[in-house]
């Protein structure tokens, strides 16, 4: 007899917001924000290192954190990490579809994808490279540069992905005064590539 899996019914959760998403295709949209904790990538650059340890966030469960997000008037939520792909979201995003909302998610690609997605984030880290099987349904592609290296970087993985993927380059937020010059003229000469800026942190949400 097989064994039926488990569902899972709670995940670790480091925060969760109702803000504007700031960055890539839905930039200026509300959004309701949920960022897993646990993460194996490991970026030098990461902004929320803290989210890295699954452990030190509590548990919610699923069908409360589904109810948190309908008291608002959001009709997307984003699913963030951490790298939220190391958890199933099958059952989260299910309940999020069947409340009738956009299930959204910024993942490295580094593991599996689960769940029902409505658009997929790819942002590649050289730290842990995004499986093979993720790249064709990627929606966004979103490299962030923080040294010329990484340049290539994007045309690498541009080149992978699905001929309908938007193509987005961001600068690192703590050298974004060097990067984003550099990243302004690479547009120019790649047209098919699109400036995308942490304007949340412009306008002073989270």
């Amino acid at each position: 007899m097989t064994e039926l899996a488990t569902k899972t019914t709670t995940l670790p959760v480091m925060e969760h917001f109702y803000t504007l998403q700031g960055e890539g295709a839905y930039m200026g949209k509300a959004a309701y924000f949920i960022r897993l904790g646990g993460c194996d990538v490991g970026c030098v650059w990461c902004d929320v290192k803290e989210s890295w340890d699954a452990a030190k966030h509590p548990q919610w469960a699923i069908a409360d954190l589904v109810a948190t997000v309908k008291a608002t008037p959001t009709e997307i939520v984003v699913i963030t990490g951490g790298e939220p792909l190391m958890h199933d979201l099958t059952e989260l995003t299910g309940q999020l579809k069947a409340a009738g909302l956009r299930t959204h998610i910024e993942t490295s690609g580094s593991s599996p994808l689960s769940g029902t997605l409505d658009w997929i984030t790819l942002s590649p880290k050289k730290f842990k490279q995004p499986l093979r099987g993720v790249l064709p349904h990627a929606h966004e592609l979103k490299i962030v540069v923080f040294n010329k290296s990484d340049f290539d970087w994007a045309r690498q993985w541009a080149a992978q992905v699905g001929p309908h993927c938007r193509l987005y380059i961001q600068p690192e937020w703590s050298k974004a005064a060097q990067i984003t010059p550099l990243i302004i003229e690479f547009i120019k000469e790649n047209p098919q590539w699109q400036l995308s800026l942490q304007v949340h942190k412009y306008i002073n949400v989270p």
